[in-house]
């Protein structure tokens, strides 16, 4: 009966947003920090080129996009969703619950997660994933089986060779995709690297996941929000902090701004396209097909979104500092998104 309620409740919301859908004309965008600056280049050629009004995208994080993405169909609710991580099955299931069952997934390039410090710091920084666990863990192994909260205060308490500043790390919070892709992609095998982390992953992988993935909250880590660019206005402000957040906010910072090494290579378009560089993450968008030819221009953004033009190896999301899709994939990616393939729920 569950699932004929849902049905029916979609159906009505169904009939009842194409008389509704004139009530606005422009497309509504949420989500992930990272996948903002591209999908508002796109939206800026797509207005530029057909004249219509200009898609209106907002910055609310990956979590945060799916739970408006998946809140319903109709006028009310987003068109399309950003994120710097595939969805999840929870996310999936919120969307399910509330009618939201035909969805496309549109792969459309890497981006790395940058660790970056102001060009104002003289340090040449080079840290491997468990100086970065060290770092930023709210605990560390006692060397007795045991957990202790975080010691380290300075750079220079983790290994000589550091700087001896304070550590201060600005980041995302816990509603990002860029903050979930960090902890999987760097702190934990920043964790791993530590002894006796693999036998506890293999013992208890519960404890080893809560242990492995909290961020200290004792002052030198500090959630700055999902809004990218503070970050860069704080690491400006203070020459020895470092901050967190997706390689495209580098790269268009890059006179005030350099990346970190992580395990001896630096951040840039070639290694996040190898896999050499440790701590890379594919970006997403998400459409909700039930608002393709309701949503005036919807149609025409979409297209322009898969363009050569914009996706391409020198299309303007490149030179925005994604970095693309092989020809193969990026080929794949157009053909599923223009042709409304149906996301498996």
């Amino acid at each position: 009966m569950k699932t004929l309620k849902i049905t029916a409740a979609a159906l009505v919301a169904s009939a009842a947003f194409t008389g509704a859908a004139a009530a606005r004309d422009q497309i509504k965008i949420v989500g992930s920090s990272t996948v903002f600056p591209y999908t508002q280049a796109v939206s800026e050629e797509y207005s530029n080129k057909t004249g219509g009004a200009a898609p209106v995208v907002e910055s609310t994080g990956t979590g945060g996009g799916f739970k408006v993405f998946c809140g319903g169909i109709g006028p009310d609710h987003a068109d399309i969703t950003g994120a710097s991580r595939a969805i999840k099955d929870s996310e999936k299931k919120l969307c399910a619950d509330n009618g939201v069952d035909d969805i496309t997934e549109a792969l459309i390039g890497y981006d790395g997660l940058s660790i970056a410090v102001s060009r104002s710091n003289d340090t040449d920084w080079d840290l491997t994933e468990e100086q970065i666990f060290r770092a930023l863990a709210a605990e560390l192994p006692d060397g007795n089986g045991g957990f202790v909260a975080n010691p380290n205060q300075k750079w220079s308490d983790i290994d000589a060779s550091l700087p001896d500043a304070a550590i201060v790390a600005f980041g995302p919070p816990p509603t990002s995709g860029t903050r979930d892709a960090f902890v999987e992609l760097a702190m934990h095998d920043g964790c791993n690297a530590l002894p006796g982390m693999k036998d506890l992953k293999k013992a208890d992988k519960g404890m080893w996941e809560e242990k492995c993935s909290r961020m200290r909250q004792d002052g030198p880590f500090i959630e700055a929000g999902e809004n990218d660019n503070l970050i860069v206005q704080r690491l400006e402000a203070d020459p020895n902090a470092i901050g967190i957040f997706g390689y495209s906010f580098l790269y268009e910072n890059a006179d005030k701004l350099k990346g970190v090494k992580i395990n001896g290579v630096a951040p840039d378009f070639a290694t996040i396209a190898d896999g050499s560089y440790p701590v890379s993450r594919p970006l997403f968008f998400y459409v909700k097909n039930a608002h393709r030819e309701v949503i005036p221009g919807m149609k025409d953004f979409i297209v322009e979104y898969m363009s050569e033009e914009a996706l391409g190896p020198d299309g303007y999301l490149a030179e925005r500092g994604l970095t693309p899709l092989d020809d193969t994939a990026r080929k794949q990616t157009q053909d599923n998104v223009l042709n409304a393939s149906k996301l498996s729920m």
